[in-house]
Order: C-alpha cells, then sequence, then structure tokens
C-alpha cells in the first residue's frame, strides 16, 4: 500500500533531515489541499506528523489535524506527541483509523500495551525509528529523534507482539529525508522475523525503483514524504507500481 505522508509544524507543510529540526524544509502547500490531492490520485490510506507535539507537548495540532481529517474521506493515521489517552480519544471521535505511537512505547510500554488492549490492534501502529550502529544494533531513538531510547528494534517488538501488535512504521533515520533508498534489507528482515506484523517502511524514497524495492521486501506499505512533494513522481504513479491492497 501507498501512504502518502506530510509532516506539519505550526500548520504548514515541512520535512526534516534525519529529524533534525534544525535541517527543516517549508513547502508553500496548502495541508488541506495537498492531502485532497493524495486522496484524488486513489491513496486510500493518508499519514500525518505533528512535529510541533512531538517536540513540545504544549504545540500539538489538535485542531488542524481534526479539522483536516473531517475534509477528507480516506483512512487517517496521525502520530507525533501523542501521550494522553485523552489525545487518542479526541483524535479517534475526529474520524482518525490509526493512532501512531512512537516515543511512549519505548518509555511507557505498560500505557501502550494498556492502548493495545482497549482500543484493539487495528487502532494502533508504533513507530520505531531506529539508529543502526556500526554492529547492526538497531536503536529505537525518542523524543522526535532527540535522543536515544536505548532499547533494541526487536527487543521493543518482542514485548509488544504476544499483545497483538499489527501494525508497525519503521524509519532508518539515516535514510530519512536523504532520497538515498530505503533500506531494505531492514524490511525483509523484519518481515521474515515477525510475519504477522504488517510493516510500513519510511525514509529514503527518491523514485519508482525505490518503491518497487520495497514492495518485493516484505513490508506491507510505503510511507512517502518527500519525493512527492517535490514531484519526484505522483501517488497516481506509485500506486501504479504498488497498486493499494
Amino acid at each position: 500500500m501507498i501512504i502518502p505522508a506530510i509532516d506539519l509544524i505550526d500548520g504548514q507543510v515541512v520535512r526534516l533531515y534525519q529529524g533534525d529540526y534544525d535541517r527543516q524544509t517549508t513547502f508553500d502547500l496548502s495541508p488541506l489541499q495537498q492531502l485532497q490531492t493524495y486522496q484524488t490520485q486513489g491513496a486510500s490510506l493518508l499519514h500525518l506528523v505533528d512535529l510541533s507535539g512531538a517536540k513540545d507537548p504544549s504545540r500539538r495540532q489538535t485542531e488542524l489535524i481534526s479539522s483536516l481529517c473531517a475534509s477528507l474521506e480516506v483512512d487517517i493515521q496521525v502520530g507525533g506527541g501523542i501521550r494522553e489517552t485523552s489525545q487518542l480519544e479526541a483524535l479517534f471521535a475526529a474520524g482518525i483509523k490509526r493512532v501512531v505511537i512512537g516515543s511512549l512505547a519505548v518509555s511507557q510500554p505498560a500505557t501502550v500495551l494498556g492502548w493495545l488492549e482497549r482500543f484493539g490492534p487495528e487502532a494502533i501502529c508504533l513507530a520505531l525509528d531506529v539508529n543502526i550502529d556500526s554492529d547492526g544494533n538497531k536503536i529505537v531513538a525518542v523524543s522526535g529523534w532527540q535522543s536515544g531510547g536505548g532499547k533494541t528494534l526487536e527487543a521493543l517488538v518482542a514485548q509488544y507482539a504476544p499483545a497483538g501488535l499489527k501494525h508497525a512504521l519503521v524509519t532508518d533515520i539515516s535514510r530519512d529525508g536523504t532520497m538515498l533508498g530505503a533500506n531494505t534489507a531492514l524490511y525483509r528482515e523484519l518481515a521474515e522475523r515477525f510475519p504477522d506484523i504488517a510493516w510500513q517502511a519510511s525514509g529514503g524514497i527518491a523514485n519508482l525503483d525505490d518503491v518497487a524495492a520495497v514492495r518485493d521486501s516484505g513490508a506491507s506499505g510505503i510511507i512517502i514524504g518527500k519525493a512527492l512533494l517535490t514531484g519526484a513522481f505522483t501517488v497516481k504513479e506509485a500506486i501504479q507500481c504498488w497498486p493499494n491492497a
């Protein structure tokens, strides 16, 4: 599945280079018009990231996200700074299909496991953003990639899998925003080791060859942000390469 994405800071569409807030590109685009374009071109799931909320909970863009959801017809998953049950409830009330949980999955697993039980595995997606060291260890980053979580990707997934985890988004931070291609070996390894989880790939997509490579890696979906914003290809072209399930 092709999953177009936009990142939002203070209502603006942006992209960060490898998660660095000091290396931000701002696009002169209307968030709603951009998402409507993706919808028109055939997207069946959209991915929104509240980078303001990820960095500072007091700056959460809940009203904007709720407004966007009300104006769109396709399913939406939202991540970025979600820390309270009330925030999940508000997003689900606004029509969000799935909430993406990042840092809290590392720092407060009991809370997130409780959400999995309460809202169900279709409603929760873990965002597991990793730095891969020279020994191949996949260390999960937290707090909008501003610090390391100290847990490996495999250990974290093994903690959640018995609770019914079904959706997980994995980003190789070294590829994010670079348009140097995705880490397909990573997704192939995860799909083989945890076949019951629908893996969403993210980071590094530059062209349709990259899309095809992820399609063949065993991932269930691919998050595409910068390549669509810069016009490298369209959602329609990406879906022709990897038809929506």
